[in-house]
């Protein structure tokens, strides 16, 4: 996207029976970029003029109508290339005097897809046919922003306010035909009879068999005043409940709001203004730049470059039932990949295959699968205690407690057994990918396939290569991991790889303060108002501190001079408290895992901060909550330097995307790396320097920061990498 545009365009045929037909032509999904609107309305202005037309069909090339806006112009007015957002001056101009107010009526013949921009087009026409599985949607939400093009003030009345909240509040799409029971459509018809029933469907209305409707003009959908105020009252409050931090789905509410109140007109430049504003806002630079971020993870250069055809896998082996394991084959499985769980003996084999069943399960009771679904699913995993069914299979995840000389030898049976373009894959969060494949000859085809946990749900897929591991094998599990529906992101082989080496410092930063005696519980409270799903110490109890201290103690081993040491986790767990499995860690838990704070957790910290040597600090007592977050985050940033310097990531933008979906880092800042662009290199370089003279190593700026800071060079500019661990 961020490359160079094609140039979209719009063709025009004018049939026997007098209706023209405009087809919008922008692969792949025919977007609205300033090309295609130009050519919009310079189609409909000639079929305006020509007297052989007496009526519009709109439609978009390839079975799909328009996947709306093209996203890359509000980038550009973000970084300044533009002053304006050019497409919506030229579409607000298209659809309120050219389509809607014409002498001959429109039709929009629906197909494929018909998202943002693209429904606003087809909602400013006289009437919209439909086939049953296309989808529509206003999901401009999702981008900081509120629907630019009119459709504030076309979708309720429509659609009706209620549901037209719904539908731009969650971003929800809708199929043809619930969009035809909603007033949305006015027919929905097969494929192959679209355009033939559109076209009648613009000739009846020209010769008045139809009612000739301008949405924008509809009101029997609309509710009395009073009702609206209640249901505006309503949204308002629920918006702020889920999303405090956002001012977006407010902004929206209100626009529809002004609409209703003081009429559409009055609507539409109300809905221009906040477009406007709301387009150069952080919120919106942020989730825009997540956009392109994610849509950039599978492209690595001299990778993804080459010419090389993903190889179809066909079968694959996932070794451990655990708790990876069986999310593992879950993922798999429901993507329809035929595997096979292999496990030690057979009653941790059914353990295995009643953990995939209840994952699936839990699916059916959600309404989420059928039944009959279920029985499929279900039936493409196969379970063994020996490797005689692996000889066809062609790919193998290894998913076995973390043990080094057990990976070893199972990786040496997996090269006897397995066929020789089987790619062998690791699901080890902390063992270095070299030492497990030491003992094959098979280097070029292990690779780490990192999955988060529950790994059915969790979207995230560290792909971790290592300097033999061929390109093909990235290729093909690149592949693989969109297929299962992740985001897969390519780091290089280190310890902890990407996603936990960058956040070994968060739960180590929040110790420290508590040890320098800031207040455990409001660490959590300001972390989780910053916008993360939870805060450090309830995400330790939910994980548990035997594997918290399991993976600290890695963190430690590696980079002793930049950890935090502490007896805080050890002395609890000593004493009983491992977490929420416990019902007891630094929260209390009820019968319904409910977390409440413990008021003996002061022993334990006055304990284990006599054992650091470590004073209260009483400047740190009473600490902003700017300053937490700062201190919490900073040393992130600090070793997402490190692994950007180091070579282990690609791009800064692909830990963006790992900080989003491996830690939960709220997607409206941007990614760990776009934040701290926020505040400036020279200024994260200061903070940690002047932390570090006062509270030690821990908070000592790497070389890459203090570089980038002397110069006040952007963090996620690109690295001139002399050796790369990729």
């Amino acid at each position: 996207m961020k490359g160079s545009r094609t140039k979209g365009t719009t063709t025009i045929e004018v049939g026997a029976d007098g209706v023209a037909l405009i087809t919008l032509i922008n692969p792949p999904v025919n977007a609205l970029s300033s090309d295609v609107l130009n050519s919009l309305k310079d189609s409909y202005e000639q079929a305006l003029r020509r007297d052989d037309v007496k009526a519009i069909v709109i439609t978009g090339a390839k079975g799909k109508f328009s996947g709306g806006a093209d996203i890359s112009s509000f980038e550009e007015v973000q970084e300044g290339k533009l002053n304006e957002p050019k497409p919506d001056f030229i579409i607000s101009e298209v659809l309120g005097n050219t389509l809607e107010g014409t002498k001959k009526p429109s039709v929009a013949a629906i197909e494929g897809l018909a998202l943002g921009g693209g429904l606003e087009v087809a909602m400013a026409c006289h009437a919209r046919i439909s086939t049953p599985n296309a989808q529509l949607s206003l999901p401009e939400l999702q981008l900081g922003l509120i629907p630019g093009f009119g459709g504030t003030q076309r979708l309720p009345r429509l659609v009706g306010i209620t549901k037209a909240l719904e539908m731009m509040l969650t971003s929800k799409p809708v199929k043809g035909e619930e969009a035809h029971a909603l007033g949305l459509v006015d027919a929905v018809v097969s494929p192959n009879e679209l355009l033939s029933t559109a076209r009648q469907w613009a000739l009846d209305i020209f010769e008045r068999r139809r009612p000739w409707i301008a949405s924008l003009y509809k009101t029997e959908k609309l509710d009395s005043l009073g009702e609206a105020r209640e249901i505006f009252k309503f949204a308002r409050a629920q918006a702020q409940k889920r999303a405090p931090n956002l001012l977006h789905p407010i902004v929206c509410i209100n626009v529809v709001e002004h609409g209703i109140v003081s009429g559409p007109r009055a609507g539409l430049y109300k809905e221009f203004e906040s477009f406007q504003e709301l387009v150069r806002s952080d919120i919106s630079k942020s989730l825009v730049h997540i956009f392109f971020a994610l849509r950039g993870t599978t492209k690595v250069p001299g990778i993804t470059d080459l010419g090389l055809v993903p190889r179809r896998v066909k079968k694959v082996a996932v070794l451990g039932g655990g708790l990876m394991g069986s999310g593992i084959a879950t993922a798999l499985i429901l993507s329809n990949y035929p595997v096979i769980l292999k496990e030690v003996n057979d009653q941790f084999l059914q353990a295995g295959i009643g953990r995939v069943r209840a994952n699936l399960q839990s699916r059916v009771k959600k309404g989420k699968m059928t039944q009959e679904k279920f029985e499929k699913t279900m039936s493409l995993l196969k379970g063994s205690l020996d490797y005689e069914s692996f000889k066809d299979v062609d790919m193998v995840i290894e998913a076995v407690i973390e043990n080094v000389s057990l990976k070893q030898q199972i990786f040496s049976d997996l090269e006897k057994y397995c066929p020789p373009h089987c790619i062998l894959a690791s699901n080890t969060s902390t063992i270095d990918l070299n030492l497990i494949g030491k003992q094959t000859k098979s280097q070029d085809r292990i690779i780490g396939a990192h999955f988060f946990s529950p790994a059915h749900v969790m979207p995230l897929l560290e792909i971790v290569r290592t300097k033999q591991t061929s390109p093909q094998v990235i290729v093909d599990l690149l592949d693989v991991g969109k297929k299962i529906r992740k985001t897969p992101v390519l780091v290089g082989n280190c310890t902890g790889f990407a996603v936990n080496r960058m956040f070994f410092p968060y739960t180590q930063a929040a110790i420290l303060l508590v040890e320098h005696g800031v207040d455990l519980y409001q660490i959590d409270r300001v972390i989780t108002k910053f916008g993360m799903p939870m805060g450090p110490f309830r995400l330790a109890d939910l994980v548990g501190f035997g594997v918290a201290i399991a993976t600290g103690m890695q963190f430690v081993e590696n980079f002793p001079e930049r950890t935090y040491k502490s007896m805080l986790l050890p002395l609890m767990q000593e004493d009983k408290r491992g977490g929420e499995t416990t019902f007891k860690g630094f929260y209390l838990y009820d019968d319904r895992r409910k977390a409440k704070p413990d008021p003996e957790l002061r022993k334990y910290i006055e304990k284990a901060r006599s054992i650091s040597g470590v004073a209260v600090d009483p400047k740190l007592a009473k600490l902003p909550e700017k300053d937490i977050v700062e201190m919490i985050f900073f040393p992130v940033v600090n070793e997402a330097c490190r692994v950007f310097a180091e070579g282990i990531a690609v791009k800064a933008a692909d830990l963006d995307i790992a900080s989003l979906m491996g830690m939960g880092f709220p997607p409206y800042r941007g990614g760990i790396m776009f934040w701290a662009d926020s505040f400036g290199s020279k200024y994260i370089y200061s903070r940690l320097e002047e932390w570090s003279k006062t509270y030690g190593e821990f908070f000592e700026p790497c070389a890459f920061l203090a570089e980038r800071g002397a110069k006040g060079a952007p963090l996620s500019s690109p690295v001139e990498q002399a050796k790369s661990r990729l």
